[in-house]
């Protein structure tokens, strides 16, 4: 089957320990996954599931998103489990909402310890699908004056997982009126969100 004729398939947004806000970002995925069945012509539950680091469910989604601003812990359980998720043909995005990252960084080490987050170049088809950001990830919201960047773990010669930070991709999707972003903000956000869903479908089927 092609990624134009999946029967209707459901996405997750991961429940983790630590204390973050993994449940950040409320309207974000139903409005990302709106766009994309509108845009893309995908078939996706109009509701992500919640789902959480340990659990064996994580294999029913072919895509998990995760994301907040503050600490994050993967028991030893929770960590194998993903990284069994992923090695069997799972995507995880991880959208950095601004102030993830020193937390993240060491928690990735405990499911691939022997890969590097390394950044992605701009030709890398993930920046390529519909929609075409020859410069990488768009920035969405200002913090600090850093740069958006987006990075991955490769395994095996596949990427896994995909790391959005410094940009606020998630705050994006959300409703206008949660942040007041200008509508032109809005549609980089969801159209890098759509490119993403692409990518990882494309993968996955």
């Amino acid at each position: 089957m092609g990624l134009y004729a999946q029967p209707q398939i459901k996405i997750a947004k991961l429940k983790y320990g630590g204390g973050g806000d993994w449940y950040a970002a409320k309207t974000a995925l139903p409005n990302l996954i709106a766009f994309c069945n509108r845009e893309l012509g995908t078939n996706i539950a109009p509701e992500e599931d919640i789902v959480e680091a340990g659990s064996k469910d994580i294999f029913l989604y072919p895509y998990v998103f995760m994301t907040g601003h503050g600490n994050v812990v993967f028991t030893p359980s929770e960590a194998q489990n993903l990284r069994n998720y992923l090695i069997s043909g799972g995507f995880l995005h991880i959208d950095d909402n601004y102030g993830m990252d020193k937390y993240i960084r060491p928690e990735l080490k405990k499911i691939f310890p022997e890969l590097e987050l390394i950044e992605l170049p701009f030709d890398h088809p993930i920046y390529h699908q519909k929609f075409k950001f020859p410069n990488g990830l768009p920035k969405i919201h200002e913090h600090d004056g850093k740069p958006p960047q987006g990075f991955g773990l490769i395994y095996e010669g596949r990427l896994v997982l995909f790391y959005s930070y410094e940009t606020d991709l998630g705050n994006g999707w959300e409703d206008q009126r949660i942040h007041n972003d200008p509508e032109a903000k809005r549609q980089e956000a969801l159209r890098m969100g759509a490119n993403i869903i692409s990518y990882c479908f494309t993968l996955a089927f």
